[in-house]
């Protein structure tokens, strides 16, 4: 029998209510050491949504540090090339709050940062978003609403940082997804060079 939760009420009566120091660790204004871990993370989850409620979370990464902070309540994060599709960024126009989590490789916990964003083509600090010659022609800009450290138990318990449980090979290539799931006209040849060796090449262009 499928048990539907359908209430704030009952979901809290389920869970159990939260310490009072989870309640009370929100803030909107960045410490020094959010700053550190900023300057420390290599990679990024946005999570956006459009006006229809459509969902989507983007990885952005880059060399550690990648984040610019700007102030005490403002960060900014640089585009690098990508697919193009722009999902994420087509859900800031219609729907500014965004959802963000900074990882460091190696740590459980996480930095969770949600506020608003807008898109930017160009401002005075784009010249420090600079990565092997690629100046980004866009960031996302995020005024910080609610900031705070999340508790390390989801990275243990999938032990994510742990080799000896990865399986990297559990799935065929990534070429050799893309022609069984898309079916695209692409050879299977021609799929496996574009994602091979010469693929680094193609990060900032």
């Amino acid at each position: 029998m499928t048990e539907e939760i359908r209430s704030h009420e009952e979901l809290r009566e389920l869970l159990g209510p939260p310490m009072p120091r989870v309640l009370a660790k929100d803030r909107v204004v960045l410490h020094e050491r959010d700053r550190q871990w900023l300057a420390a993370s290599p990679l990024c989850l946005v999570a956006t949504a459009g006006a229809d409620g459509s969902c989507d979370v983007s990885p952005k990464g880059d060399p550690a540090g990648f984040v610019q902070v700007l102030d005490d309540s403002t960060i900014a994060i640089p585009e690098r090339p990508g697919n193009r599709r722009a999902d994420g960024y087509r859900n800031i126009l219609d729907n500014p709050h965004v959802g963000l989590v900074f990882l460091i490789p190696g740590r459980t916990d996480t930095l969770r940062i949600n506020g608003r964003a807008r898109l930017l083509r160009d401002a005075p600090w784009f010249d420090r978003m600079v990565v092997k010659g690629h100046r980004p022609v866009l960031a996302v800009e995020v005024t910080v609403e609610q900031i705070f450290y999340h508790c390390a138990k989801a990275f243990l318990r999938s032990e994510l940082w742990q080799p000896e449980t990865w399986q990297p090979d559990a799935l065929p290539s990534r070429a050799k997804l893309i022609k069984e799931v898309e079916a695209p006209a692409d050879t299977l040849a021609d799929l496996e060079r574009h994602y091979g060796p010469g693929y680094l090449g193609t990060l900032y262009r």
